[in-house]
């Protein structure tokens, strides 16, 4: 074998080694203290620890004009589950666990926001 080859081998190796231990890595660093933060207007009107929460409960957040959204707030997660806004993009969004994308509804200016909990990790969405 020549040593181009050998090299080759040798880096391909390696990158899945460092692959490997990557994965690893971002599968476990979960913190603590899931906060979901709930702005209107740009003012935080409502702050959960999802951690904290043992039964599912639901809210309603009223606006102007009539506006209004409901949320649901179950163990470890939260969602938009009814809006008076016309394109429904934030009920369609359906729940949040981690940082990595927040709830919003443009027309009745909501917008729910994760932080701590997982913030590196797969990108997936479930519902």
């Amino acid at each position: 074998m020549s040593k181009k080859v050998k090299l080759c081998i040798f880096i391909v190796i390696l990158l899945a080694i460092i692959s490997i231990a990557l994965i690893f890595v971002l599968q476990n660093t979960r913190t603590d203290g899931r906060i979901a933060q709930i702005y209107q207007d740009g003012q935080c009107i409502r702050t959960i620890d999802l951690d904290q929460v043992e039964e599912a409960y639901e809210f309603t957040v009223d606006g102007d004009n009539g506006a209004y959204n409901t949320i649901r707030v179950e163990p470890g997660r939260i969602a938009i589950i009814e809006a008076s806004c016309p394109d429904k993009v934030c009920v369609n969004t359906g729940y949040i666990s981690d940082s990595l994308a927040p709830i919003t509804c443009l027309p009745n200016r909501v917008i729910i926001r994760i932080s701590g909990g997982d913030t590196g990790g797969m990108d997936a969405i479930a519902n």
